[in-house]
């Protein structure tokens, strides 16, 4: 049972950060000013820490609080989402997600977008100090959302990661949110990232540019695609060495690779180039990705049929070959 001392501190932290929020830079205001309808908005109370359960609200799902302030979770699926966090006093969202932010609907709610991408095996010391500085300045304004695209892996990681680094959370108090948000334990790159994080002096967070972008500069198609063949073939390789991480190869985390294709498809399909295709273009792009996700969603389960594995992956590889029969070769 924690000590009276300890709940006082908590609690008097909590108050502190409330006051912070509620001294909001004239500046940061001025540049994201609250539009009327959020303001008529009804507040909604941000996750707390004690809670070992994720939350759901509307357009909002899996949502884990990694520190007073700091919450982890989905993609903000339209104005339901968006409406969410504005009531919850959300001033920045922070994307680690491929996908291009809503930047537009985000300030329509009074709120900015930062968007610093992570993969799903994990992320470099450049990007999670990166990541560190944004959260640290922006939670200054208002509670910060961090968010991928399920909000079970990536921004759990680099959630724990942040708050580890700021010294909110210890390592090992990091990986605990991880499990509470849902990631999965093959994901053993995201879960590195959390333990071996370490405190930052504010020194070391200072250093780093703070000209965030709002949407980071996506990758071309041809880039997109040859990124999937090196998923693919990724891919192969795990799949000869029993669905397990090659001996040649270790780096390899099969689920990660599962993920990243899924991802890679997700991204793509909201490219130009895909929107400047036939319907049915489009549509097998989506199909790609549903059997990709669904590799993934296998991998991460812990599945050990490795019949069941190969299958999937099959109907992942037939999917590209239609496409490519009809639109490539």
């Amino acid at each position: 049972m924690p000590s009276i001392r300890r709940i006082v501190l908590v609690l008097s932290m909590t108050a502190v950060v409330g006051t912070i929020w509620s001294c909001a830079s004239s500046d940061e205001n001025a540049a994201h000013p609250m539009p009327a309808h959020v303001k008529a908005l009804s507040p909604i109370a941000t996750p707390g820490l004690a809670e070992d359960k994720p939350k759901d609200y509307p357009g909002i799902h899996n949502a884990v609080a990694y520190h007073a302030g700091f919450i982890s979770g989905s993609q903000p699926e339209g104005d339901a989402g968006f409406d969410t966090l504005a009531a919850m006093g959300v001033k920045t969202i922070i994307s680690v997600d491929g996908a291009t932010p809503e930047v537009e609907k985000a300030r329509a709610h009074g709120m900015r977008y930062i968007h610093l991408p992570i993969g799903y095996n994990g992320f470099d010391e450049e990007r999670k100090l990166e990541l560190t500085r944004a959260t640290r300045d922006a939670i200054e304004a208002g509670p910060v959302y961090i968010h991928c695209h399920h909000g079970k892996h990536r921004a759990a990681g680099a959630a724990a990661a942040v708050a580890a680094s700021m010294g909110w959370l210890t390592p090992e108090q990091g990986v605990a949110r991880m499990r509470v948000s849902g990631t999965a334990p093959n994901y053993t790159g995201l879960y590195a990232c959390a333990q071996t994080a370490t405190v930052l002096s504010a020194d070391a967070i200072d250093a780093v540019p703070a000209d965030f972008p709002e949407v980071s500069k996506p990758s071309s198609y041809v880039q997109g695609m040859v990124d999937i063949d090196h998923a693919f073939e990724h891919l192969k390789a795990i799949e000869k060495a029993g669905w397990a991480v090659p001996s040649d190869h270790p780096d390899l985390v099969p689920v990660a690779e599962a993920g990243r294709l899924a991802d890679l498809y997700r991204v793509l399909h909201d490219t130009g180039y895909v929107k400047g295709k036939p319907s049915e273009f489009a549509a097998m792009m989506t199909q790609a990705r549903t059997h990709a996700q669904a590799l993934e969603d296998l991998l991460a389960a812990g599945e050990k049929d490795k019949t069941r594995l190969s299958a999937q992956f099959k109907l992942v590889s037939a999917s590209c070959k239609n496409c490519h029969a009809k639109y490539r070769d």
